[in-house]
């Protein structure tokens, strides 16, 4: 009886569309378990993502039924359908082949590459995929085959007004419970993977269109007169060089290792009679080093990609969310990789144990310059060796040592941590038994420092290589941290641990926190710990000016801080202002919240010069947040090219082949290679020592790539013609 029901409703025009929203529903969620690695944690998440494809199939299938004649209905129910499993389809060969879904730049410019991807999408398919048009086939066969009739009903317009409202509701239902999971959800997106796990491929792909239309409308609706007023305030901070440092590190490599929320407070400090850091103090300390201990974070919404983005660029990150994701794939950028390969022929790459979607770094990198970047596909497959966002630390640094030694020399490189991350957990076996953290009520200060002092371990073992290889005596090494990780929630529980007083814990602390280790560390530096106020957007100016190069063509918003004339004073993404002197909550000047930096005493009565000084730091704070965001909202650079400078082109680097592309290289240049294997004339891959677990029964593996990126891809572009492997 039930059988009969059913084969009764199908011969329905509404039992017909019912039929095509469950198949589709199952082969999308079939798919999602099968072809993509969404990072689905709890059953909630499990069941947002079996909802998201609903809402916007009815909405999309149910078009048919605003078409009257019954054949024309039916075609397009299966029209919909069709183009929706279509777009199901090409994201399962995009991410097969670049581990990222489908943007709609992305489709807009498929037919200037269609024609040269023939066999490689033959190459990307699976027996499976047969699964995604199976049904579709049966459906058609049947309705030709009578088995399924034509439904000759006529319906008016309240049917289909109807089940559009009902798509509609639940697609409203999904968006309120992926913001009740991930809050801030299309604000503060850090991976596209995140909003296709919450709300399914379709409402990305608009999401996403309507991105590249707002971007689209900005560019067009540039105003080059606001880059006159941007050079104006640029140029207007610009410092002499310093007699000392200016070109003291020229011909350098650079090395910047990227702490994951790592906070000053953790140098020096000793939990149990123990340090929770011995290694980075002596760093700290070391006679060749120079510290910053006022050093602060300035990032916004777009936290690591923030520090990332300030780091390389001297710009400081948007106010509603991520640079990298919501302009990093289409704007201009002046980064450190392109402007050191100009200026000394650096070599550049990036090391990161996460996928390379993550704050869409697989699109920025190469917008900025990057040669290579080494993502998860680089690393250790085996489940043990990751942990949270990525590989764990260790055996990231020991795993990075096969591609650091084919590096042509000088080389610009950057190693992003993640063991360190919130939720600060790890395995048992990479737990240090020496030391003992402390017992709070919250579990997230307790594992913080156990996390901190196995990064700390980590960076260690990494320069006890640098050491054994050579390479620290011809390289300067950067050390910071990009931002907080305990919140202002949890400052007041930690506050007894660090020598402060829960009891008068306020706002001037909560800043404080926000202080972040800035280390610059060569063997022929003289030095020394600074106590100037500083900040991430002043990395790039500095360095640069170590390495002897002039930024005086560079739009950047920070200083030399090691410059004759240095004006310590820095501005946070929310407004706060911080000086040598004060500290401004807010940006709101006397109005707000304001405080002895040095005392944390909160000034409530001020004086004529207090209130002058206090307004022209306002001034300016404000200033440079609004030309940072006029330069990058608009992609003003596009408009301004420093003399000398040449701006990357983007389609001459392939991070799929990077291994590949290392080796033709070395190939090539013979004797002439500057890479440390070639100098060395074997591997130094030996010279690693690691205490890591995971590598202790194979430490040969730290030598072997990974199946995934050995193949022989490399091609002719990728090596011999590409102007910026030449030597």
């Amino acid at each position: 009886m039930k059988k009969k029901y059913l084969i009764n409703f199908i011969q329905k025009r509404t039992g017909f569309f019912c039929l095509l929203i469950i198949l589709y529903t199952l082969k999308y969620i079939f798919a999602i378990y099968h072809d993509f690695n969404l990072g689905l944690a709890d059953p909630y998440q499990h069941f947002i993502m079996w909802l998201s494809p609903i809402g916007t199939a009815i909405i999309l299938i149910n078009i048919g039924f605003y078409f009257s004649k019954p054949i024309m209905s039916y075609c397009m129910m299966l029209l919909m359908d069709f183009a929706n499993t279509g777009l199901l389809f090409a994201n399962i060969l995009n991410y097969r082949q670049f581990s990222d879904f489908i943007t709609v730049k992305t489709i807009i410019n498929s037919g200037k590459v269609a024609p040269g991807l023939g066999k490689s999408a033959v190459a990307l398919l699976e027996p499976t995929d047969l699964l995604l048009w199976l049904d579709l086939i049966i459906v058609i066969l049947l309705l030709v085959m009578r088995k399924i009739k034509i439904d000759q009903k006529s319906y008016d317009l309240l049917t289909p007004f109807t089940i559009t409202s009902l798509g509609a509701l639940i697609l409203v239902l999904n968006i309120f419970l992926a913001e009740s999971s991930r809050p801030r959800l299309l604000k503060t997106t850090f991976d596209r993977s995140y909003i296709v796990k919450y709300l399914g491929i379709d409402t990305f792909t608009v999401y996403d269109g309507i991105k590249n239309e707002q971007t689209e409308q900005v560019n067009r609706n540039a105003n080059t007169s606001d880059l006159n007023k941007i050079i104006s305030f640029t140029k207007k901070n610009q410092l002499p060089k310093s007699n000392l440092y200016f070109g003291k590190e020229k011909n350098k490599n650079v090395i910047v290792i990227h702490l994951e929320s790592f906070q000053q407070f953790l140098i020096d400090l000793k939990i149990n009679g123990k340090e929770v850091t011995p290694f980075l103090n002596s760093i700290y300390h070391n006679r060749h080093t120079l510290s910053f201990n006022n050093f602060y974070h300035q990032v916004g919404i777009g936290r690591t990609s923030d520090a990332e983005n300030m780091l390389e660029t001297s710009t400081y990150g948007i106010s509603d969310g991520s640079l990298f994701t919501a302009l990093g794939s289409s704007n201009t950028f002046q980064a450190a990789p392109q402007i050191l390969r100009q200026n000394g022929q650096y070599t550049s790459a990036v090391f990161h144990g996460n996928v390379g979607s993550f704050w869409n770094r697989d699109d920025v990198y190469k917008n900025m310059g990057y040669n290579y970047f080494f993502d998860q596909n680089y690393f250790s497959h085996e489940k043990n060796d990751h942990i949270g966002y990525g590989i764990k630390d260790k055996v990231m640094f020991a795993e990075s040592i096969k591609y650091l030694e084919r590096m042509q020399q000088p080389f610009y490189t950057k190693f992003i941590t993640v063991t360190n991350h919130t939720p600060f957990e790890m395995d048992d076996e990479d737990l240090d038994p020496t030391f003992k953290t402390v017992q709070t009520s919250d579990k997230s200060i307790n594992n913080y420092f156990e996390t901190a002092h196995y990064l700390d371990q980590a960076v260690r073992e990494f320069f006890n290589y640098l050491k054994k290889s050579g390479l620290i005596d011809k390289t300067m090494v950067v050390i910071y941290g990009d931002h907080y990780g305990l919140t202002n929630s949890e400052n007041e529980i930690l506050a007894p641990i660090i020598g402060e007083s829960s009891d008068t814990w306020n706002n001037y602390n909560n800043v404080q926190m926000q202080r972040v280790p800035f280390m610059i560390h060569a063997t022929n530096l003289k030095g020394g710990i600074h106590n100037n106020v500083a900040g991430e957007i002043d990395v790039l100016p500095t360095l640069l000016h170590l390495l002897g190069i002039s930024n005086h063509d560079y739009l950047q918003f920070g200083s030399d801080l090691l410059a004759p004339g240095y004006k310590p004073w820095i501005v946070f993404r929310n407004g706060t202002i911080i000086s040598q002197k004060y500290i401004i909550l807010g940006g709101k000047g006397i109005k707000g919240s304001v405080y002895e930096r040095a005392t944390g005493k909160q000034i409530i009565n001020f004086t004529n010069q207090e209130k002058s000084e206090i307004a022209l730091l306002t001034k300016k704070s404000k200033n440079s947040l609004k030309y940072s965001d006029l330069l990058n909202n608009h992609n003003l650079l596009r408009f301004y090219t420093p003399n000398g400078f040449k701006p990357v082109e983007v389609n001459n680097f392939n991070y799929l082949t990077n291994f590949q592309q290392m080796e033709g290289l070395l190939e090539i240049l013979g004797t002439k290679s500057t890479a440390l294997i070639t100098k060395k004339h074997k591997t130094t891959t030996n010279l690693y020592e690691t205490d890591a677990p995971e590598l202790k029964e194979r430490q040969a593996e730290i030598s072997q790539v990974p199946e995934s990126v050995s193949g022989n891809h490399l091609t002719e572009k990728n090596s011999k013609s590409n102007k910026y492997y030449k030597k």
